[in-house]
C-alpha cells in the first residue's frame, strides 16, 4: 500500500510542478522540459551511482580535474556516455537560482553528455536525445531571465520530488515518465493519443504477444511511439535475450522513446530505436526475426502505396499479391509485421475494425491471411480506451505455430469500467480475456471459433461481431400476455363508457335544462 500511495502523491507532484511553471507555453510542447529535466536528473543520479561504485565517496563532490582520460573511456564503454561531477543535476540545480548563464550553461550541457560517446557504440542512442530540450527557446520566455527563471522552476520542481526507497526508484521514474505523457496526450487531443497507449491496453496486447513465452530472443515495435509497448512487454517476459527493437517516424517521440528505454535503467546495448518510415524505409531487416511484436500503428493513415511500383515486389508485401490502399495502410503495418515475425512467437496489433470488413485490397490481405492461417484471435475491445479518440478498436492476433485452422473471435466490448475522460481495463477484465484466448473456449455472446469454411461462407469478412452473437438486452414482452391485458383494458374502458352514458342520461331525465 506504502508504494501504491507514493506513486499517487509522485502523480500529484509532477501534474504541479508542470501546472506552476507552464505559464503562456502550450502544454504539450513543454511537456518536453518536465521530461528533459526528469530524464537529466535520472542520469545523472544514475551515472553517480554507477561512478561510485558501492564505495564511501560522493561523485559530485569529486573535482572535475581528478577525472582522467581512461577513466573516462572506460565508463563510457560500459554506460554508453559520461557526465563530469559539475555536470551533474544535482550540482547545477542548486545554484540555478543564480545562474545568470543557466540556459547556455545546459545547453552546453547537453551537448557535451551527447559528444562524449562520439565514436563509442553507444553514439548513435544517445545522439540528439537532448535535441527536444532546447533551452534557448522562445517559448520559455522573450528574455534569458525569463527563460533561466522557468528553466530554474522545472530543475527544482524535479530536484524536490522524493522518489523513495532505492529499490522503487526506477520504476517510480518509469511511473513518472508515463503519468506525465498520459495526461498530456489525454488534454492535447488527436496529436497525443497517436502515440500513446494506455497502461491497461499495453498489459494486454503484451501478455498476448508474449503468452506463454518465458524466454524470447528479442521484442519489436514497427511503430513504437514512445515505447510503451515494448516496456510493458519487459513486465511480461522473464528472459529477452538480445533486447528491445522499435521504429518512430516523428522525431520528438523517437527521441521520448530512447529516454523511456534510458529511464526504464535498459542499458544502451539492449535497445535499438531506429527513426525513420518503416513502410518505405524499414529498419532491422538483418535482425529478423522476432518472437515477439507488440504495436499500435496510426490508423488507416495514408502512405504511398501501388504509387511505388517496387513495393509490390518488396518480401513484405509480395505474398498477398497486393498492396494496402494508399489512402489506409493498416494492412501494410501487419504484413510488415507478420514478415518479423519468428516460427514461435506472436504479434498483437492494435487495428481499426474497418480492416476487418471492408472490400477491395483489404479483402484479398484479408483472404491471404485467413488461407495461410497466420490469424489466431481478433478481439473487439470497448470504446474510448485510448486518449484523443472514441472508436472501439480491435487487437490482432497473429501466430505462426497455430495447431488447428479456426480462427478465434472474442467481443470484449462490454469489457470496460468508466473513469472521468476514458473507459479502462481493470486486470479482472484481462483475465477474462487471456482465460478465454488460452481456453479458445466458446461462451455465448462473448467467444466464437469459426472454421475457415465458414469464414469463406461469410466473404472473408471478419468482424467480430459477425462471429459473436450480440445479446439482446432489451425487455422480452409476452405478446399472449400483453394482448389479453389489452383486451381485459378495453373491457373495463367499455364498461367505463357505458356507466358514464347511464349517468348522463339520468341527469337530462332530472334536469331538462342540462347544457349540452
Amino acid at each position: 500500500m506504502k508504494t501504491i500511495e507514493q506513486r499517487e502523491e509522485l502523480h500529484k507532484r509532477i501534474w504541479q510542478i508542470a501546472n506552476d511553471v507552464r505559464g503562456a507555453v502550450d502544454g504539450w510542447d513543454f511537456k518536453q522540459y518536465v521530461l528533459g529535466a526528469l530524464f537529466y536528473r535520472f542520469i545523472s543520479e544514475n551515472f553517480a551511482e554507477f561512478m561510485e561504485g558501492g564505495e564511501d565517496f560522493r561523485y559530485a563532490e569529486v573535482s572535475d580535474d581528478a577525472i582522467t582520460d581512461e577513466i573516462k573511456e572506460e565508463a563510457i564503454k560500459t554506460k554508453g556516455f559520461f557526465i563530469y561531477p559539475s555536470e551533474l543535476f544535482e550540482n547545477v540545480v542548486k545554484d540555478c537560482d543564480n545562474n545568470e548563464n543557466l540556459n547556455t550553461d545546459l545547453a552546453r550541457i547537453f551537448s557535451n553528455i551527447e559528444n562524449s560517446a562520439v565514436g563509442y557504440p553507444s553514439e548513435e542512442k544517445i545522439k540528439g536525445l537532448f535535441a527536444d530540450f532546447d533551452t534557448t527557446s522562445n517559448k520559455l520566455g522573450a528574455t534569458v531571465k525569463e527563460k533561466n527563471k522557468r528553466l530554474c522552476a522545472v530543475l527544482k520542481g524535479i530536484a524536490e520530488i522524493n522518489f523513495g526507497d532505492k529499490k522503487h526508484e526506477i520504476d517510480l521514474f518509469g511511473d513518472a515518465y508515463e503519468f506525465l505523457i498520459s495526461n498530456y496526450a489525454a488534454n492535447a487531443g488527436k496529436s497525443g493519443g497517436e502515440f500513446f497507449t494506455p497502461q491497461y491496453v499495453s498489459k494486454l496486447i503484451a501478455k498476448l504477444a508474449a503468452f506463454n513465452l518465458k524466454s524470447v530472443n528479442k521484442v519489436y515495435d514497427p511503430a513504437c511511439g514512445s515505447g510503451s509497448l515494448l516496456l510493458r512487454a519487459r513486465k511480461e517476459i522473464e528472459d529477452i535475450e538480445e533486447g528491445f527493437f522499435g521504429q518512430e517516424i516523428n522525431h520528438t517521440t523517437y527521441n521520448l522513446a530512447r529516454m523511456n528505454m534510458f529511464l526504464h535503467n535498459i542499458n544502451y546495448d539492449k535497445f535499438n530505436i531506429a527513426l525513420g518510415d518503416t513502410l518505405t524505409n524499414p529498419a532491422f531487416k538483418d535482425e529478423r526475426p522476432f518472437d515477439v511484436i507488440v504495436s499500435n500503428p496510426p490508423y488507416s493513415i495514408k502512405w504511398i502505396g501501388k504509387d511505388d511500383p517496387t513495393l509490390i515486389n518488396d518480401e513484405r508485401f509480395a505474398p498477398a499479391g497486393v498492396l494496402a490502399p494508399k489512402s489506409k495502410a493498416d494492412f501494410a503495418f501487419i504484413m510488415h509485421s507478420l514478415n518479423y515475425l519468428s516460427p514461435k512467437g506472436r504479434a498483437a496489433i492494435v487495428t481499426f475494425p474497418g480492416i476487418f470488413y471492408r472490400g477491395g485490397a483489404e479483402k484479398k490481405i484479408r483472404e491471404y491471411l485467413v488461407e495461410n492461417n497466420y490469424i489466431e484471435t481478433i478481439i473487439a475491445l470497448a470504446p474510448n480506451l485510448f486518449f484523443g479518440t472514441s472508436i472501439a478498436v480491435n487487437i490482432l492476433v497473429l501466430s505462426k505455430h497455430k495447431t488447428n485452422t479456426n480462427i478465434q473471435f472474442i467481443d470484449a466490448s462490454k469489457l470496460y469500467k468508466q473513469q472521468t475522460n476514458t473507459n479502462i481495463l481493470t486486470d479482472e477484465h484481462i483475465d477474462k480475456i487471456l482465460k478465454v484466448f488460452e481456453s479458445k473456449e466458446e461462451i455465448k455472446y462473448f467467444s466464437k471459433n469459426a472454421s475457415i469454411e465458414e469464414i469463406k461462407e461469410n466473404d472473408y469478412n471478419l468482424s467480430v461481431n459477425s462471429y459473436v452473437e450480440i445479446e439482446d438486452t432489451r425487455e422480452k414482452i409476452d405478446i399472449k400476455k400483453l394482448n389479453q391485458e389489452i383486451k381485459e383494458t378495453v373491457k373495463k374502458i367499455d364498461f367505463l363508457r357505458s356507466e358514464i352514458d347511464k349517468i348522463i342520461e339520468k341527469m337530462r331525465a332530472e334536469n331538462k335544462k342540462w347544457i349540452y
